[in-house]
């Protein structure tokens, strides 16, 4: 897991600019957004479209960032919250921060991430079934972290897996995901030609939410990305 040792920035301005004109503004290389946290008064604002990019490259839900609104003394603290785009393009539509209050304790989710190799899939022993990719957390914004590793080297058996309990979780944040929920399982393979059934007839609740991993590789679900909302 890594701690949020860099800080990162944005710089913003104060916008007037709402509605359809929006859509000039974004023609102008302009990012509209807007700033909303709990007892803080929203406040639309607008981008530089690069820095944007910049950011959002390696960033995650996670990263607190400094926003540095144009005008004004002290940065604000916030998180990004949401970010629409272009389904055609890709391109940043509108992004949404929450502004955090340090001394104050926030929900957020962070990514799971996986490292290593089970000698048990490198040996072609088994297939590896992967459920969340993420856990819901509670603490304060100091405590956050970017990411906790799953180390796949420690699954050295069919049958084992890494659940939500395995974790090791820094001090200071208490985790509001089920403790039972599955990250990663290594299974025979044998079943792989019966989890892929069950996946296509979707006779198991919730199912689409498990990844099947071979040798061959990943199979992902592409997101599609939703049009901005006009502000």
């Amino acid at each position: 897991m890594n701690q949020q040792a860099e800080k990162v920035e944005l710089k913003a301005q104060r916008r007037t600019v709402l509605g359809r004109q929006v859509k000039q503004l974004r023609r102008e290389g302009w990012v509209p957004g807007v700033m909303y946290g709990h007892g803080f008064d929203s406040v639309s604002l607008q981008f530089e479209e690069h820095s944007v990019e910049r950011l959002l490259s390696h960033v995650g839900g996670s990263q607190l960032v400094s926003i540095k609104v144009a005008g004004q003394k002290e940065p604000e603290m916030a998180l990004v919250r949401d970010i629409q785009r272009d389904v055609i393009k890709g391109t940043v539509l509108h992004v949404d921060l929450y502004r955090v209050q340090m001394t104050e304790r926030l929900t957020a989710e962070i990514p799971l991430v996986i490292i290593g190799e089970s000698p048990v899939i490198r040996q072609h022993e088994g297939i590896l079934l992967q459920g969340i990719s993420a856990i819901e957390v509670e603490c304060l914004p100091g405590d956050l972290v970017d990411e906790i590793a799953v180390d796949l080297a420690d699954l050295q058996e069919v049958g084992e897996g890494v659940y939500v309990r395995d974790l090791a979780i820094p001090s200071g944040i208490d985790v509001l995901t089920d403790t039972d929920e599955m990250i990663v399982r290594i299974v025979p393979l044998e079943e792989e030609e019966v989890i892929e059934e069950m996946l296509e007839e979707e006779l198991v609740p919730g199912v689409e939410e498990i990844e099947v991993i071979t040798e061959a590789g990943e199979e992902g679900v592409e997101e599609g990305a939703e049009e901005a909302e006009e502000d």
